[in-house]
This record gives C-alpha cells, sequence and structure tokens, in this order.
C-alpha cells in the first residue's frame, strides 16, 4: 500500500464497517461469508491499520452488504 493513499484506505475501512454494521453482521460473520479471518476485517476496519484490499475482495465485500462497489469508493476530500 503506497502511503499516499493512507487516507482512503481509512476511509475505505470505516465504510465497509458502517454498511456492516447497518446490515446487522459481526466482524466474524463477514469474515466468514467472504472466506477471511475475522482479524483480516478488524484490520480493514481499523482507521489506524493501513490494510491494502484487493478489488476481489472488496467486490465480495460489496455482494454480501448488497451495496454498489462504487459507494466504498467516493472519497472525502481531506
Amino acid at each position: 500500500m503506497k502511503l499516499i493513499y493512507e487516507s482512503e484506505y481509512m476511509q475505505l475501512g470505516l465504510k465497509i464497517a458502517y454498511y456492516r454494521k447497518l446490515r446487522g453482521l459481526t466482524q466474524e460473520q463477514l469474515a466468514e461469508r467472504i472466506d477471511r479471518t475475522p482479524a483480516f476485517i478488524g484490520h480493514v476496519e481499523a482507521p489506524n491499520v493501513n490494510k491494502a484490499v484487493s478489488l476481489d475482495t472488496l467486490f465480495d465485500i460489496a455482494r454480501v452488504l448488497e451495496i454498489p462497489v462504487y459507494k466504498f469508493l467516493m472519497f472525502d476530500e481531506t
């Protein structure tokens, strides 16, 4: 992960957490449905941890959360 995208990755993680909670899923439930570990989801969602996410994983998360993937990529300017 490039440091110049740190803010975008943080926003991405926070959006994943927001939509996951909106769907009433725990990190463990989401992880199970996308064949990842709960620790992976925890790292992605944590604002103080920089964790890259592949497009395949992002598409899987969007599918499980039933939202268009573009909603994760609409970033606020910092």
